[in-house]
């Protein structure tokens, strides 16, 4: 410490503040501090400093096993990517632990919680009601990541869910459409509700009645995709709950003879893999999980450090991107 303080210009105790990211040090002196002892070869002993106070210095990182399935390049796999690093720019450690199906029925406490091996929790995609009230009897620090619960107990970090789909849905409306659906089941995830409401109010603000036969089941109860079964008249559009359902829709109306956006409108949401391997590449809304995972991992590193105060729902802009799966339409349309 005292040959980065040398260097900087600055006294040990400065130094010793800023790699323990302790108060009374500027984020931007923090950071050139940081940077030079990653340049000099420092790194943290976790070892020692575990034996000195007691902390394992790693977090879990606890996601269900039904959004652990399918391609690597997942919204939720990307995120736990990026959650690790920016642990490691805070000296921490990143544990994952899949939630299986039977312990999440079971209301079983996550084994790395009951063996002690982690300092604090972030649960990453919707844990099911139930087991909400498993986790927040767990006595330690812990953060949502992608969704919230109906109580404010915990804190959360998600997209803006709501203006993401009341923006794009306006998209669509500027667009020419009036008949415009939503995939997705509402009682899934607050995401998914969230979105609709979002689609909802764009058409209440354009006056436009909401009609149940456009509103399409794409899971059951469980989170398992099923068959999506369209209407027999279709409207010129529908919103999709996230670019998967998109991508399975467009599937699914190629397969009945339909071409998208000539025939239907698809908007998505999320803007991960499957917007670009979806024919035409889908207009969707990016979700901006860099921002969303900085902020989860700024919560719960400072409710591990003692400022264990609440923060509660924090939420983070996506950006609409404008691909190929949106058709202008005409008055005469």
């Amino acid at each position: 410490m005292k040959d980065i303080a040398d260097r900087i210009g600055v006294s040990s105790v400065t130094v010793s503040k800023a790699l323990n990211d302790k108060e009374g040090v500027s984020d931007k002196l923090k950071q050139k501090i940081k940077e030079l002892a990653d340049e000099m070869g420092y790194r943290y002993n976790t070892v020692a400093k575990s034996m000195k106070n007691g902390m394992s210095y790693n977090i879990g990182i606890i996601m269900p096993e039904r959004f652990s399935g399918g391609i690597s390049q997942s919204v939720y796999f990307r995120a736990y990517q990026q959650i690790s690093t920016v642990l490691e720019d805070y000296g921490y450690y990143g544990i994952m632990n899949i939630l299986s199906n039977e312990d999440e029925e079971a209301l079983n406490q996550p084994r790395i919680y009951q063996e002690k091996k982690v300092d604090g929790f972030i649960f990453l995609g919707q844990l099911k009601s139930d087991y909400i009230n498993v986790v927040k009897e767990i006595d330690m620090p812990i953060v949502f990541l992608d969704f919230y619960d109906e109580h404010d107990e915990i804190d959360s970090v998600i997209t803006d869910n709501f203006y993401g789909a009341y923006d794009i849905t306006n998209y669509l409306l500027n667009k020419g459409h009036r008949e415009i659906g939503y995939v997705g089941n509402l009682y899934s995830t607050s995401s998914i509700q969230d979105r609709f409401l979002g689609y909802y109010k764009s058409l209440l603000e354009h006056h436009i009645e909401l009609k149940q036969e456009f509103i399409i089941n794409d899971r059951d109860e469980k989170g398992k995709f099923i068959d999506i079964q369209l209407p027999d008249k279709l409207p010129t559009a529908f919103v999709c709950n996230c670019d998967q359902v998109a991508h399975e829709v467009v599937k699914k109306l190629n397969k009945l003879g339909y071409s998208v956006p000539e025939d239907c409108s698809i908007i998505g949401f999320d803007n991960d893999i499957y917007a670009t391997i979806t024919s035409p590449p889908l207009t969707t809304v990016e979700v901006d999980i860099d921002e969303m995972v900085k902020q989860a991992v700024r919560l719960i590193v400072r409710k591990v450090q003692g400022k264990n105060k609440r923060y509660g729902r924090t939420s983070v802009k996506g950006n609409i991107i404008k691909r190929d799966s949106v058709k202008e339409l005409r008055r005469d349309d």
